[in-house]
């Protein structure tokens, strides 16, 4: 994993800890998402020096064959979760592309997004059952990397558990580092305005994010997807 390069020694003991607690839950007969191999998909698909967005979620879908290690996507052939289909209205009418063919969100970590959940792992029908387990202490490493990074970054947040997350970051107050805020693009969300952040339907987040990139002087990211 390129970013134990990057990470402080303590966060990868943590993250090896955790890793063999989810494969002892799976031994003691429960069932995990996303599958062990793709715990740390997010991390492997795109590594600190590709990295020109994080795009932040909470903990991955808990229905069966829908998390695919990259939050919000979901497994190709997967019926697509209400949330994803708030993020494709918002797609559609911010860039214009058709309809995506699949929920899998593979080619933007090939972008340069980094699709990372606070959580890594959840039981079955259990959501937030691995908040315990230390993966908050972990990411929020992951984060604080990515804010040290030397090349423009965005953190896209959508929601207030994202911006949470994220509250121990000056951003804002660094030339290359900043943030694009909305509500959360689930169905009680997505239309919901607040101080802290405008609604998620609307905010044309994905090409607010390639406006701030060239800005910065970086490439945008091709949002397209199959």
């Amino acid at each position: 994993m390129a970013w134990a390069d990057y990470l402080p020694s303590e966060a990868v003991d943590l993250s090896h800890s955790i890793l063999q607690k989810v494969q002892d839950e799976r031994r003691f007969g429960y069932t995990i998402y996303p599958p062990q191999k793709q715990i740390l998909r997010a991390l492997d698909l795109t590594p600190p020096e590709n990295v020109k967005v994080v795009l932040l979620g909470q903990d991955p879908y808990h229905a069966p064959d829908q998390a695919n290690g990259l939050c919000f996507s979901v497994t190709p052939g997967t019926p697509l979760p209400p949330s994803l289909k708030n993020i494709f209205k918002e797609y559609q009418s911010d860039l214009g592309y058709a309809m995506p063919s699949t929920g899998d969100l593979t080619p933007w970590a090939d972008e340069g997004v980094l699709m990372l959940n606070t959580i890594l792992s959840v039981r079955r029908g259990e959501p937030l059952s691995h908040r315990k387990l230390g993966w908050e202490r972990f990411t929020n490493a992951v984060l604080h990397v990515c804010f040290d990074l030397p090349q423009p970054v965005i953190f896209l947040l959508w929601g207030g558990t994202a911006r949470a997350a994220c509250g121990d970051l000056p951003l804002g107050s660094v030339a290359n580092k900043d943030a694009i805020v909305s509500s959360h693009p689930s169905p009680l969300g997505a239309t919901k305005a607040s101080a802290a952040a405008p609604a998620f339907l609307g905010c044309r987040p994905f090409s607010r994010v390639n406006t701030e990139l060239t800005r910065l002087g970086s490439s945008p990211i091709n949002w397209k997807l199959p």
